[in-house]
């Protein structure tokens, strides 16, 4: 039988883009990179965990912060090369401005308008910094 890993198309770097989606909502909460690791733990662990190139670790997802995101479903697109995460926000958090999303901004008459308010300070949910 086939890994279910193996039908990956990765990146040269050997990652693939990972986008989490409220369960309930639809909505786009975020965007970050998974390498084979990190996508077999997601699963194993039901909960988002990435690769953080920055750092060049995993990254557990709500590990200084709290906002975990238990996985709901998992996808693949039909190229295999894009990972959807339904998943249940914990805290209301995804992005670490301390919004809902990491997509805030919008473009309006050239420019980007921020729309969506902070939840939750920044410095109040990193007690190390971000």
């Amino acid at each position: 039988m086939k890994d279910w890993l193996d039908e990956i198309n990765w990146n040269s770097d050997g990652l693939v883009p990972a986008i989490a989606q409220d369960h309930k909502t639809g909505r786009v909460l975020m965007m970050a990179w998974m390498n084979r690791e990190a996508l077999a733990l997601t699963a194993a662990e039901q909960r988002a965990i990435y690769w953080s190139r920055s750092r060049g670790k995993l990254w557990r997802k709500g590990e200084e912060s709290g906002h975990v995101q238990k996985l709901h479903e998992m996808r693949l697109d039909c190229d295999a090369d894009v990972i959807i995460l339904m998943v249940e926000q914990l805290g209301d958090i995804a992005c670490h401005t301390g919004r809902h999303s990491c997509f805030y901004r919008v473009h309006e008459e050239g420019q980007w308008r921020t729309v969506d308010p902070v939840i939750k300070d920044p410095n109040a949910i990193y007690s190390a910094g971000h």
